[in-house]
């Protein structure tokens, strides 16, 4: 009955369409899965959607794990074994009453209720709360702590005594590489800098834009990670000398990262720099952007041009390619057809065909898009503008009636114009073809938890062009267990948005200076960056230092 009315409310509500419920019939009949995961596996259906399903059903709301602190007193009652081979999470315990609320994934399931109790003496009454199971894997890590830690692999390492017994025994220098990589995703690291020096080794986590420091290692360790990270990447373990590139897999606090694996040889031996790719991060809702009203309907405005051409600036790592991501799932439904040219493909869209750039074959930007024009798409991404090429390939793509989305790297929105310009392309084709150009910059967000208020000072009032008598909070950053003492906690874009209208059409096809251009966009509402940064600094999300080291205020 369970499985029907959830099935059926899929099916209903036209979330998966009865084609594809037929195929993951099919493919249950091979593998015995439960239908929901096999969906969700086939990318039919998100994981958030069944478990909003069941909870309709039930009349229970999915509880969000994201930020969850467990009660002490009922983490002691479960042990972490029986807690990750269940799939649950115990949250609190209310001695008044002797109830032990718990999270489980499986809500259905009366054996997993059955062993609690078993496993509790029936003592305690237990109440089920729904949650994912990807945020209970992910919140066993980060309640009961990791069970093998870093110093205790390397404990084990230098005496040979095991930190605890596991049936699934593997040599502890595999586990160090796997720990260190299951840290630095529980860190929320972007890459993870493995930096051998001529005596020890140096590892760093790129954490929402800034590099940290987080251990160094013994260089007698180097090699067999070096191996080991090699092995798992499928690069050449004999070859020292070049440069190597890479990418592995791998599943851990039960979601699916990918690793993109760069070796480069240097003077202390080979450098190893890895991207983590994490599907859950990949793409954000444009609701999620926390845009200003007036900016939200430019970008529609954008988005919903029939053709032309939109471009993200940016400098790299400045989440250009999540801000197309996210564009393109806004657009992303069964009546387009929207393929992709990237370098490399870095996360999986359902429906969108998606292809790599091979140099060894021939495939580059400007050959690609000459085979999808063939394709009869409606919307085309190039992951990037680089040469004059494909600029100009790209604007004759938009000329024949596509919308064409990419990336450049400039430093302002405005500055797109002249930067085409140098790449050779005519101004008449600028004018005629450009539908608006957005610029982002990344700005850590403040830990809610510590962030600490404070009067600004005469002189961050004149900076902010605030006065004396305007009562203004501001906040800094502080550092507490929740962020790892880092006082901040994940990134928010700050983004501006030009819109090509007809006068700006003009002014580009004569070539009109930047500087004009800037004053005519002011004029007519044009949000810059820095006013973007104030605005959320003066909400309190994030601290002036930071806004100081990534945008300035001038």
């Amino acid at each position: 009955m369970k499985y029907k009315n959830i099935i059926d409310t899929l099916v209903e509500q036209q979330i998966i369409s009865k084609d594809q419920l037929q195929i993951a019939l099919i493919e249950q009949k091979k593998k015995s899965d439960k239908l929901e995961s096999i969906l969700i596996k086939l990318g039919f259906v998100s994981e958030t959607v069944i478990q909003n399903i069941i909870g309709q059903t039930l009349g229970l709301s999915c509880q969000d794990l994201s930020n969850v602190v467990a009660d002490n007193e009922a983490i002691k009652l479960i042990p972490k074994q029986f807690a990750i081979n269940n799939k649950i999470l115990p949250l609190n315990f209310n001695p008044d009453n002797n109830t032990l609320s718990v999270a489980i994934a499986d809500i259905f399931n009366i054996f997993i209720i059955d062993k609690l109790n078993n496993l509790l003496d029936n003592s305690i009454k237990i109440e089920p709360v729904l949650a994912s199971q990807t945020d209970i894997i992910s919140a066993i890590d980060y309640c009961y702590g990791f069970e093998l830690s870093i110093d205790g692999i390397l404990h084990e390492i230098e005496t040979g005594i095991l930190e605890f017994q596991n049936n699934d025994y593997q040599q502890p220098l595999i586990r160090l590489v796997d720990a260190l990589l299951a840290n630095a995703v529980k860190h929320g690291a972007s890459d993870i800098h493995l930096e051998p020096e001529q005596g020890f080794l140096r590892i760093r986590y790129r954490i929402d834009g800034v590099l940290q420091q987080i251990r160094s290692l013994h260089k007698k360790y180097w090699s067999a990670i070096v191996v080991r990270i090699k092995v798992i990447a499928k690069l050449n373990i004999a070859n020292t000398r070049i440069p190597q590139d890479g990418r592995f897999s791998l599943n851990l606090s039960g979601k699916a990262v990918d690793f993109r694996v760069s070796v480069h040889p240097t003077i202390n031996g080979e450098n190893i720099v890895l991207r983590i790719l994490d599907h859950k991060k990949a793409v954000i809702t444009i609701e999620q952007l926390d845009l200003l009203e007036p900016s939200l309907i430019i970008l529609k405005r954008m988005v919903f041009n029939p053709q032309g051409i939109i471009l993200i600036t940016g400098p790299t790592g400045s989440g250009k390619t999540t801000s197309l991501y996210s564009l393109l799932q806004y657009l992303n439904t069964e009546q387009v057809s929207i393929m992709t040219l990237e370098d490399p493909v870095e996360y999986i869209l359902g429906i969108v065909r998606q292809t790599a750039i091979n140099e060894a074959v021939k495939l580059d930007f400007e050959n690609g898009l000459r085979s999808i024009l063939r394709q009869d798409p409606d919307i085309i991404l190039l992951g990037e503008i680089r040469d004059k090429a494909t600029a100009e390939m790209a604007f004759w793509a938009s000329m024949t009636g596509h919308k064409v989305y990419s990336t450049l790297h400039t430093n302002s929105a405005i500055s797109a114009i002249p930067r085409l310009l140098d790449l050779g392309v005519v101004a008449d084709v600028i004018a005629e073809n450009m539908v608006g150009v957005v610029y982002q910059r990344l700005v850590r967000k403040l830990c809610p938890n510590c962030k600490q208020a404070y009067s600004p000072n005469d002189e961050e009032r004149k900076l902010l062009k605030l006065s004396k008598t305007q009562d203004i909070t501001l906040y800094s950053a502080v550092g507490c267990e929740q962020c790892f003492q880092y006082g901040y906690k994940g990134r928010i874009a700050l983004m501006e948005f030009l819109y090509i209208d007809n006068q700006l059409q003009k002014m580009i096809a004569n070539k009109a200076a930047t500087y004009k251009i800037k004053q005519y966009a002011q004029d007519n509402g044009f949000i810059t960056l820095a006013q973007e940064a104030k605005r959320r600094l003066l909400a309190g999300i994030t601290s002036l230092d930071e806004i100081w080291r990534v945008v300035g205020i001038d």
